[in-house]
């Protein structure tokens, strides 16, 4: 945490993401204006020019993935923004960076769907999309803020992630938490850990670009700086160049998932909430995990002990806290904006030890506590009546 702070201010969640990017370094933005994400678009066309940036708005979303891809290369921290349909449209350019390992972030602003769907109200239906909309086998970064403050702390550590790790990171918000307004405690940039890509020393005989170190990250000159090599969305050996060989294809491919699965406990961050003596719990994520505060306020005024695993770190999916949690407890319940997405990563992860009971709805109104009291009540009824039964 920083040692002092550089200002108070209440601002909204987009204008909070634009001025964390700058602070984490970025100096590239490239975007397309689309609801309900805009305003971090607006904010960095102001900002990125007074810090040496630059800000270009492109002719669409496939094009602001490529720019920010460009960017990236030639050694600027870069990100773009973007919501439901201009998500979609980035995928393919996002696998680009996947197999290219370009650090980048991507903000996505969910939104109703799909397609235009209801544009101007919240959702949580793209967290599948972050991890598996671009196509082959690949590992993604997602960072799920729940609140404004952390909405600064995850930007940050998403360029500090894509950075480390030469991979995409991408920052998953909704429509809540992009307007609301809140206090922010800024603090001093001079005092935050930035993390930069490792570059290789001048003057290699035999360098090769995507040959990876101790983390299995290559470590990748940026363009400009006396190395020529070849960046491609081909499958590629440690010289960059395509091949088809069976033997490389296969290691390449399972580096670029181990070196997200093996720092695994670098990555993933969750918070634990009054889960010490927990009968029911929760799992929870974006700001429906606020509502999940307030149910389990209510919940435990009356007796009832409920706690939550908040997860900050979307994908990779926090397994091993997932399982553990099932130890603890005899019922998970999800609540999420969407008909059922995560939900079944965490019954997958539970395997039928503990019963998983979903809170969803998908109409452009959040989960509201009293929603998730009910479901808290009803379970909490029938344990009741199965102890009595007993």
């Amino acid at each position: 945490m920083p040692k002092k702070t550089k200002k108070i201010r209440s601002l909204q969640g987009n204008q909070v993401i634009a001025l964390a990017a700058v602070d984490a370094g970025c100096r590239f933005f490239a975007g397309y204006p689309i609801t309900p994400s805009s305003e971090i678009a607006a904010v960095l066309a102001e900002e990125l020019p007074k810090v040496g940036g630059a800000f270009i708005q492109m002719e669409d979303e496939i094009a602001s993935m490529g720019a920010i891809i460009g960017a990236s290369l030639a050694g600027a921290k870069a990100m773009t923004a973007t919501s439901g349909p201009g998500f979609s449209l980035k995928q393919e350019n996002l696998g680009f960076a996947c197999i290219a390992e370009t650090p980048c972030v991507i903000v996505n602003i969910m939104r109703g769907g799909p397609s235009t769907g209801l544009p101007t109200l919240p959702s949580q239906s793209d967290v599948m999309q972050a991890r598996w909309g671009t196509h082959g086998d690949h590992e993604i970064i997602a960072l799920c803020p729940a609140d404004l403050n952390e909405a600064y702390w995850l930007t940050v550590r998403a360029f500090n992630l894509a950075e480390k790790y030469r991979t995409p990171v991408v920052i998953l918000g909704d429509e809540i938490l992009a307007h609301m307004s809140e206090r922010v405690d800024f603090p001093d940039p001079a005092d935050l850990e930035i993390i930069h890509r490792e570059k290789p020393p001048a003057g290699l005989e035999d360098y090769r670009p995507y040959a990876a170190n101790g983390l299995g990250v290559p470590i990748l000159a940026d363009f400009f700086e006396g190395y020529r090599y070849h960046v491609t969305g081909l499958t590629h050996d440690e010289y960059g160049f395509p091949t088809e060989d069976p033997v490389i294809s296969e290691a390449h491919n399972r580096r670029l998932i181990a070196k997200i699965q093996d720092n695994i406990d670098d990555i993933v961050e969750v918070e634990e909430y009054k889960l010490n003596d927990a009968q029911i719990a929760i799992f929870a994520y974006g700001t429906t995990a606020r509502a999940a505060k307030a149910a389990i306020l209510e919940a435990r005024a009356e007796g009832i002990k409920v706690g939550m695993l908040r997860a900050m770190t979307l994908w990779p999916f926090p397994e091993k806290q997932v399982k553990a949690l099932a130890k603890r407890v005899p019922v998970i319940l999800v609540p999420e904006m969407n008909l059922g997405q995560m939900i079944r990563e965490v019954e997958r992860v539970v395997a039928g030890k503990a019963e998983v009971i979903g809170v969803q709805k998908s109409n452009g109104t959040p989960v509201n506590p009293s929603e998730i009291l009910e479901r808290i009540y009803a379970v909490a009824g029938a344990k009741k009546e199965l102890a009595l039964a007993r």
